[in-house]
C-alpha cells in the first residue's frame, strides 16, 4: 500500500497551504481510495456554492483517474439544514447514479464566514486487473 498526498495542478488551488486536497491510498492491484478534504466554493447562494463544490470535487477526482460516479461516501456540512432540499437538487445534478453512503450535518459555521456548505468525499478507483 502506498499513500500519496496531493494538490493536483489541474484542479482549483486549496484555500490554505496547510492541508492537502487529496490523499490517495493505492493498493497492490492498482485500485485506490481517494480521500478528499472538505471543499467550499464562492457564490452568493447555496446553489452557487454547491455547484462550485461539485465542480472542484470533479476536477480533483479527474486528476486521479476517477469521476463523480466513483464516490462511495459523502459528508456534507450545511450552515442551515432547512436548505437541504436546495443542496439536494444540485447534488442530484452531479451524482446521477446509485447514491453513495451519506451523512449530512448542520453546523453553526464553517472556517470561512461566507461559506454555506462544505463537502468531503471518499472515492474508490478500480484497479487495472
Amino acid at each position: 500500500m502506498q499513500i500519496t498526498l496531493d494538490d493536483p495542478a489541474s484542479a482549483p488551488r486549496p484555500l490554505s497551504p496547510y492541508y492537502s486536497q487529496v490523499a490517495r491510498v493505492e493498493h497492490a492491484d492498482g485500485s485506490a481510495l481517494l480521500f478528499l478534504s472538505g471543499q467550499i466554493a464562492e457564490g452568493a447562494t447555496l446553489t452557487e456554492q454547491s455547484r462550485g463544490v461539485f465542480e472542484t470535487i470533479a476536477a480533483l477526482l479527474k486528476a486521479h483517474g476517477a469521476t463523480l460516479a466513483d464516490i462511495i461516501n459523502i459528508r456534507t456540512y450545511l450552515t442551515d439544514i432547512t436548505a437541504l432540499a436546495e443542496y439536494g437538487a444540485v447534488r442530484r445534478e452531479f451524482l446521477t447514479g446509485t447514491p453513495p453512503t451519506s451523512m449530512t450535518f448542520e453546523v453553526s459555521r464553517l472556517f470561512r464566514a461566507e461559506a454555506l456548505i462544505e463537502v468531503e468525499v471518499v472515492a474508490a478507483v478500480p484497479g487495472t486487473e
